[in-house]
């Protein structure tokens, strides 16, 4: 049952809001082990784990028209709904595209921004307990609207309403492949899956370390622990937080939900409701009873406080005076009617979040993550001219006597 905890009491709330799990060092050499194998051993390694694992027999890839047949049988209702949430999606991600421009720094001297969207991007779908189209949509309409050239999905169970998303999100390709193994084949291809730029979406903790593992020769989206929500709240409906609460604990038994308020009745009537509201089993229940918790603050100051020191995933709070006291989250949602569980499905913002703290230094998945900023300079000659002194000088300060001479030879 979740349990009510004093601010006074630090090291309880220390571990509630800052739990910093371990990632597990068996898991990363367990993956290791996987990654090595398909790196070295291509498409016959992978084929022994999809057999293994997936319980799939190649050929992996799914053709078109396969996919165009299976995402036939969902119904108009659901084919409606991924619609939707990709309009909003979509409009979110192609307003997220960066800028290109040209300054003249000074006369003769000019900075361009270009930005290139990348080549080749894989994107990772689970299919463990539950479908995810969600999922899908939020990793490639993004990446769509970046201009990726090719955006392929890997995901070990894409029954139809998977493709029937992937078809609204214009992937090219789809392959039928999870786990560890199918973040190799991605990061470093075999003869039948291409190499990407980028890998993103999220993932057990074998994709999670596998990511991790990867990252130097193959980008990231960001380390995906178990989710988190944050309730900022001293006067919401505790019915509802009880319910968006057990909602974010459904997803995984290690998730985090807390509430922090300085209000001691809201609090008791939150624990209340959701003793009535959440499953006697289940993640929710295995999640709430470890790693969820009502901290009670003295001040509302020191609420925000904790917020931010938490730096969650999601972060719910009452009105537009909190929120713009909250420096880090993930994704912040205002308001009583602005539940998370809309964010992870339709609201246009990207579910794909920083975890474990991450929010500290960065946000969501968005568009800017599929596109290479680049800078071009441009100097004329009186531009030059007027720039070598100070460069020269520079130079010459820093002990780079060749960096001065180049500088040199040009005015000669």
């Amino acid at each position: 049952m979740i349990k009510i905890i004093p601010s006074t009491s630090t090291a309880a709330v220390a571990r509630l809001i800052s739990p910093g799990r371990d990632r597990d060092r068996s898991v990363t050499k367990y993956v290791g082990t996987i990654l090595s194998r398909v790196r070295r051993g291509g498409d016959d390694a992978l084929a022994r784990y999809v057999r293994r694992f997936d319980r799939i027999d190649p050929p992996l890839e799914i053709p078109r028209d396969e996919i165009v047949e299976q995402a036939a049988k969902v119904s108009p209702a659901i084919r409606s709904a991924l619609r939707r949430a990709a309009r909003n999606i979509r409009n979110v991600a192609r307003r997220q595209r960066p800028a290109e421009w040209v300054l003249q720094t000074e006369a003769g001297v000019s900075v361009q921004q270009r930005v290139t969207p990348l080549d080749r991007v894989g994107c990772y779908v689970p299919g463990g307990r539950y479908p995810l189209p969600s999922s899908l949509l939020m990793t490639a309409i993004p990446a769509k609207a970046a201009g990726v050239h090719e955006v392929i999905v890997a995901c070990p169970r894409p029954v139809p309403v998977v493709l029937a998303a992937a078809q609204i999100a214009g992937v090219d390709r789809v392959f039928r492949m999870g786990g560890a193994h199918a973040i190799a084949a991605l990061a470093y291809g075999t003869r039948s899956v291409p190499r990407v730029d980028k890998i993103v979406g999220p993932g057990n903790q074998f994709v999670a370390a596998a990511k991790a593992i990867v990252s130097p020769d193959c980008s990231i989206d960001l380390y995906a622990g178990p989710t988190e929500i944050v309730v900022l709240s001293d006067r919401g409906n505790p019915d509802w937080i009880a319910a968006d609460l057990i909602a974010q604990a459904e997803h995984d038994p290690q998730a985090r939900a807390v509430l922090i308020t300085t209000s001691g009745r809201l609090a008791r009537r939150v624990k209340e409701s959701v003793r009535k509201q959440l499953p006697k089993t289940g993640p929710a229940a295995a999640s709430l009873s470890r790693f969820g918790g009502i901290i009670i603050a003295r001040t509302r100051v020191e609420a925000t406080a904790l917020a931010n020191r938490a730096a969650p995933e999601h972060l719910v709070c009452d009105d537009e005076e909190t929120a713009a006291r909250v420096s880090s989250a993930g994704a912040i949602f205002v308001g009583s009617y602005s539940a998370q569980v809309a964010g992870d499905y339709a609201i246009g913002s990207n579910h794909v979040l920083p975890t474990n703290g991450a929010a500290r230094f960065r946000g969501g998945l968005n568009t800017a993550d599929f596109v290479r900023v680049s800078t071009v300079q441009r100097l004329t000659a009186d531009g030059f001219r007027r720039l070598a002194p100070t460069v020269i000088a520079l130079a010459r300060e820093e002990g780079l006597e060749a960096h001065a001479r180049s500088i040199e030879v040009r005015l000669s």
